[in-house]
Parts: structure tokens; sequence; C-alpha cells
């Protein structure tokens, strides 16, 4: 493939993953409180948002391990983008508690193909750009869903959460429409035996840094997506005020991705980066539940944002620096299986401590979380790279 076609594909891939994570985020905010509002039990609503979870845990190595074993990836991310769209009309068509839990059932299918993308998007760069690939990625990522966010917040009040589905369902089908003219790269491609693809679970840095992203993803899902947000409201923040929380997070999320693909980041490197934000981590869950106004809690989202662009990008090239091409997407399917495991696990216990104790503990307690991650980096760096 010439380098024109390379860059043509490469930007094929990040229009389709805009408009894919814009598709599975625009209503996503509002869900739990349309649920509430049609009268839903709260611990329905906690089945629906876990069936999500629950599905892209459980799919995502199988999906890994077949993408290996087919050596192609573009299948996998029309039927993620087309599951995008399937979620959104449950939703419309079936606007209730049935409805949405088959939605996110689906939504977690879509999401679950997110392997797809990101191997495939980092086959158009060389080995030593994984890091670059991934920051790349990533920030078209948190683009989508700042997007989604945006408008999600524009329009709720006015128009409500059909229309919000109508919007996910506006991108999801033409996204699939465009995954037909993906065209991948050309490589040696003789498939692996289940038995030999798995072996790879059992790589030391494969394993080390997805429970770096455990640490980070599960701590940013207790945090910046829901309690944060519910500190601020008991500071006496409007849902305007609750929604620009949501966006600066987000917003500086796509900043922050974007400087891990660069060059001033790339000088540094993971061995500064990652123990680095895994301290602004745990400086964020001291500072917010100690803080007294709003506008603070504002400046304190830019330290989790820098988890979300900066770490989890470097996380994800770090634990694929000794996967064998072969072995790529069943490395993914772990990594990506595993921090699910830990945005499922760490908000219910972070929910537990909340009900049972109070806000400052849970906070206190991821914050250790992180000191530990950074701990574990740091010796990492200094003994065992």
């Amino acid at each position: 493939m010439n380098q024109l076609n390379v860059k043509l594909q490469k930007r094929i891939i990040l229009i389709i993953v805009v408009m894919f994570w814009f598709s599975q985020y625009v209503y996503m905010p509002y869900q739990a409180p349309y649920l509430l509002s049609i009268g839903a039990t709260t611990s329905f609503v906690g089945t629906v948002v876990g069936a999500y979870g629950l599905s892209q845990m459980l799919l995502r190595m199988p999906i890994g391990i077949m993408a290996d074993r087919k050596g192609h990836h573009k299948l996998f991310i029309i039927i993620g983008a087309c599951s995008s769209g399937l979620a959104s009309l449950f939703r419309i068509f079936i606007p209730n508690g049935i409805g949405f839990l088959l939605g996110s059932l689906f939504s977690g299918l879509a999401s679950a193909m997110w392997i797809s993308f990101m191997v495939l998007y980092s086959n158009y760069f060389k080995k030593e750009d994984m890091q670059k690939s991934m920051g790349i990625i990533i920030g078209a990522n948190n683009i989508g869903i700042l997007v989604g966010f945006v408008m999600g917040s524009m329009f709720y009040d006015k128009f409500g959460m059909n229309f919000l589905c109508i919007l996910s369902l506006a991108a999801a089908f033409p996204s699939t429409f465009i995954g037909f003219f993906i065209k991948e790269p050309k490589i040696d491609f003789k498939p692996l035996p289940v038995k030999e693809l798995i072996t790879i679970y059992k790589d030391k840095r494969l394993i080390g840094f997805s429970l770096l992203a455990l640490v980070q993803q599960g701590i940013l899902m207790s945090t910046a997506m829901s309690f944060t947000n519910q500190i601020a409201k008991q500071l006496g923040a409007s849902g305007f005020q609750i929604g620009i929380n949501s966006i600066i997070y987000i917003l500086v999320a796509v900043i922050t991705s974007y400087f891990s693909a660069s060059k001033l980041a790339a000088k540094q490197g993971a061995k500064f980066w990652i123990p680095t934000v895994l301290i602004c981590i745990c400086i964020y869950c001291i500072i917010v539940p100690n803080t007294s106004s709003v506008l603070h809690i504002y400046f304190a989202q830019i330290l989790i944002a820098m988890s979300t662009g900066i770490l989890f990008s470097f996380c994800t090239s770090e634990s694929m620096k000794n996967v064998d091409q072969k072995k790529k997407s069943t490395a993914m399917g772990y990594f990506q299986a595993i921090y699910g495991l830990g945005m499922t696990i760490i908000p219910i216990f972070t929910g537990i401590i909340v009900n049972n104790y109070n806000m400052s503990l849970a906070y206190y307690l991821m914050a250790f979380i992180s000191f530990v991650g950074f701990l574990s980096s740091f010796y990492w760096y200094k003994f065992k790279n």
C-alpha cells in the first residue's frame, strides 16, 4: 500500500472512530435520569448500566482471539458500528427499561469491537511509532465523546431522550457504510492455534500495564464519570455547571491524548509520564472531597483528564511492546478485558463505601490505590524494564 493510500486509510478509520464514539456516548449521561423518570427502579438502572460493562468484559478476549485467527479487522469494525446503531434502534422503538437493557447489551457488543479499531490503526504505523498511533486514535475516541456530551447537553432538555438516540443512529449507520471502504495493509499471515495465542496472557509486561489501566479506568469511572459530579451538585452546581464539568474533563482528555502522540511526550517517555500521571490521580482524589468550590473541581478535572489522555495511551502502547504481530488482537482483548474489570469493580466498591461510610473515605482509598500504582510503575522502570 503506497503512502497516499495509507494516509487515506488512517483518515477513514479516524472518521469512523469519532462517529462511533459519538453514537455510543451522546445519550450516556442522561440514560439513568431518563429511566428513573419513567419509573424504573434504581436497581434496574444499575442492571442496565452494568449490562454494558459486563457484555464488553465477557466478549473482548474471545473477539481478540477471533480477530487473530481471522487475520482481518474490517468485519469486526463494521459489526461494531452497526451494533451501536442497533442499540439505538432498540431504545427508539422500545423506549422502556427492556429496550434500554437490550440497547446496553448491543452497545457493549459494539464497544468490544474497539480491539479491532485500535489494532488495525496501529498496523498502519511502524512498530516504534506505536505510542503515536495510540495517542492519535484515543484522541479521536475522546473527540467523539466530547461532541456527544456537548450535543447531549444542548438537546436533551429541549427534545428528550428519543432525539438523542436518533442522533446516535444518524452517526452509527453512516460509519457502518464508511467501514466498507477500509483497506487493510498486507501482512504475512498464518493463523496460530488458540492454545499458542493465549500464551500471551502470561506476558508480565502485558499483565502489569493492564493492571495500571485497570486502576486508571476504574478510578475514572468512579470519579469524573460519577461521584465527582455528585460532589459538585452538593456544592450547589446547576445541571449546566455539571455539564461544563464533564466537558472540561473530555476536552482536556482530547488535548492530552494528542500531546501523548507528540515528540515532546516521546522525549520524556513512558518512564516519566506513567508514574507522574498516577501521582496526579492521587492528588485529584485528595483535592476533590476537600474542596468547597465548584470552580476548584473544574481545575481538578484537568488532573484526572490527563489520566485518559496520557496515562491510558502510554499504558496501551507499553503493554503491546513485547507482542508478536500474530498475537496483537489477543493481547489487546486481554488488555481491554482487564481494564473493563476495573471499570466494573472499582465503581461498585466505591458506591458501597459511599453508602456505608462517606464520600471522603472512598476518594482517599482511590488515592491510595493510585499511589500503589505509582510505586509499582516506579519499581518496574527502575528495576524490571
